[in-house]
């Protein structure tokens, strides 16, 4: 049961930071148009993690809810990865760290769909429309950038060269991911990644940009090992929580 909960907590994890990244990023959008999109992608991500947590929750039994699971756990205990904690530097950053993070979650959700767990399975497909607009939306705007101006590639390829060094971690396997995968409920990443980097690197292509090549790479957030990025995130996501416990809407 708990290998279960934690494979949850990695899964929604990423859509949670991720979701509050996003609403950092509420009236600051390049146009009205482009500001409304990014706002209602944060909107699905939170839902997505809503149903997420809600199992869990019941899983977990007693008094958990999804608000406590959201609110009231410890740094250490949050499972995401480290790309989605990184934070808005610019557009770019933006909507970068979204491409690197969207490429892997459709293709995360199109193998859950398939899931021995009716719940998590219904949920993913549930979410799939969702995360094939927000891969789509993020993809294009990588190509309008890198085929741009001068000014929009340059940042978009720093954002690139600096984000691409937390990709890795994306299809990193903790014990809790390896025990859901050999019964069946998780979904075995490792096999998504060549896929993911060939996708990447075709977007890349079209859009001008250069593909970084490097050895190394920074992971540890699936442990709970995050960046600093991190406590300061919590303390924004969690404060209502704290301040007033156990208020309700």
């Amino acid at each position: 049961m708990n290998n279960l909960i934690q494979y949850i907590y990695g899964i929604a994890d990423n859509s949670l930071i991720l979701g509050q990244r996003l609403g950092e990023l509420c009236g600051h959008g390049p146009s009205l148009e482009t500001d409304i999109a990014m706002t209602n992608i944060s909107l699905d991500l939170f839902g997505q993690v809503r149903s997420y947590y809600q199992y869990a929750a019941k899983l977990i039994g007693g008094d958990a809810t999804e608000d406590t699971i959201a609110f009231l756990r410890k740094e250490r205990d949050y499972k995401n990865v480290l790309l989605v904690e990184q934070p808005n530097q610019d557009f770019a950053y933006s909507i970068t760290k979204q491409f690197l993070f969207d490429i892997f979650h459709l293709a995360l959700l199109e193998e859950l769909q398939n899931s021995n767990d009716e719940t998590l399975s219904a949920i993913a497909k549930k979410s799939i429309k969702e995360v094939m607009y927000h891969s789509r939306f993020s993809s294009d705007w990588i190509r309008r950038l890198g085929d741009g101006t001068e000014e929009s590639h340059n940042r978009v390829q720093k954002a690139i060269n600096d984000l691409w060094i937390f990709t890795d971690e994306l299809f990193h396997q903790n014990d809790f991911d390896k025990a859901m995968v050999s019964e069946g409920i998780g979904v075995d990443t490792t096999l998504l990644k060549s896929n993911y980097y060939k996708k990447i690197g075709s977007i890349l292509e079209e859009a001008a940009l250069q593909t970084p090549s490097i050895e190394y790479y920074q992971k540890g957030g699936k442990q709970g090992i995050h960046s600093e990025h991190m406590g300061y995130i919590l303390t924004e996501l969690q404060y209502m929580q704290r301040t007033f416990p156990n208020m309700t809407w």
